[in-house]
């Protein structure tokens, strides 16, 4: 009689090794790509930075007008 052998074939291993691959290279082209998370995370900082320089710009003008007709009693 045949012994039930118990484990994975080579079949299944070599398949589950190759699914890997192909997950670890659609994660490193999207982390590493043109398109990718840290170049979206670099011009959404740059576009973060440029709106609040623009947002004292627009706070500082409108203090500098408010001054014009309310000067402060010092």
């Amino acid at each position: 009689m045949l012994k039930e052998q118990k484990g994975i074939t080579l079949v299944a291993l070599i398949i589950t090794i190759i699914v890997l691959l192909i997950l670890a290279g659609v994660t490193i082209s999207f982390a590493i790509g043109d398109g990718s998370i840290f170049n979206k995370s670099k011009n959404a900082v740059n576009t973060y930075k440029n709106s609040q320089d623009n947002e004292m710009e627009v706070v500082n003008y409108a203090y500098n007008e408010m001054e014009k007709y309310m000067p402060s009693e010092s």
